[in-house]
């Protein structure tokens, strides 16, 4: 069982326009409306990859109620979101047909009161002390109320269990989550500089670690990623660019890290399925799933290079 922290849940709607023109009234050709926000993209793809995952965050209002509902649809995964008062946010991407771009609109989530976020946290340390926990991701932006160190906190409690925890965030939160040690970051560039104040991504990641992060994996987008653990450096690279969309590509790459880690699979594994799903959900026609096919043949052209540090 792999557990996705989502804090800021949302109800995901796609529109697909054949041209985005700014000013002008456009006729959406395609709508998609889902469970999302990045733990529960994570959760998705950590499905479909075979593994049963536990879902928690915060879910309430007529949208919770709706994002609740159709995660019921999800197959392999439970629902273990906690209830609040205000509304779960909505984000809206809006797809260019003519040009592959997407824009994307993110409302700033339900007001958190203390009383509810104090219900999480004993509500999450029950997760993580459940028996067969392989994993946990921590995902995501803050709603507001939450405090700033929040995963700081649910590191901590991860490790206090014994359970590798990864922390998929940004700016302070992702700052603070650093110092608690967990066991994997995976920040894209922007968020690495932004961490360590180096723009050089492999100064960046040995900046992080010394941070406190044990691993440090770095998205660099259609580049691929960039990876320094305790066991040695590796860098992997898609076999060819894709056009697409790139929303929740990161998400899947997480899933590719946590599934691996999961199989016990080596570092290069772990790394060569994390781009190759990554840039499978490129390539879907809906954000934040995978095409599998795509996967299939990417998996096996991946060029993975670096090495273990000598024993």
């Amino acid at each position: 069982m792999i557990l996705t922290v989502t804090l800021n849940a949302a109800l995901d709607l796609t529109y697909r326009v054949p041209a985005l023109t700014p000013h002008a009234s456009h006729r959406v050709t395609e709508v998609t409306e889902r469970p999302g926000g990045k733990g529960l993209n994570v959760a998705r793809v950590l499905a479909a990859l075979g593994h049963d995952v536990t879902v928690t965050g915060f879910a309430g209002g007529d949208t919770g109620r709706t994002l609740r509902e159709r995660l019921a649809l999800e197959p392999r995964v439970t629902d273990a979101l906690a209830p609040v008062a205000g509304p779960t946010r909505r984000t809206l991407a809006v797809v260019d047909d003519a040009t592959g771009d997407t824009t994307q609109l993110n409302e700033p989530g339900p007001a958190v009161s203390p009383e509810e976020w104090a219900a999480f946290l004993d509500s999450y340390e029950e997760l993580v002390r459940r028996e067969g926990m392989a994993a946990v991701a921590l995902c995501g932006s803050l709603p507001p109320g939450v405090p700033v160190g929040a995963y700081a906190l649910l590191v901590r409690a991860a490790r206090a269990a014994q359970v590798p925890v990864l922390l998929d965030t940004s700016g302070e939160p992702l700052r603070r989550g650093v110092a608690a040690r967990p066991d994997i970051v995976k920040p894209n560039a922007d968020e690495l500089a932004e961490l360590t104040g180096s723009h050089e991504p492999a100064q960046a990641t040995r900046d992080a670690r010394r941070r406190g992060a044990h691993t440090v994996v770095a998205s660099l987008g259609a580049d691929g990623l960039l990876a320094l653990t305790p066991d040695g450096g590796w860098r992997a690279r898609p076999p060819k660019r894709v056009r697409g969309n790139p929303t929740g590509a990161g998400d899947s790459a997480v899933a590719g890290l946590l599934s691996a880690l999961a199989e016990g699979l080596p570092w290069p594994d772990r790394l060569a399925r994390a781009v190759a799903l990554s840039a499978a959900t490129v390539v879907a026609p809906v954000a934040g799933e995978f095409d599998p096919s795509t996967y299939e043949d990417l998996l096996t052209r991946v060029a993975v290079t670096g090495q273990a540090t000598a024993a």
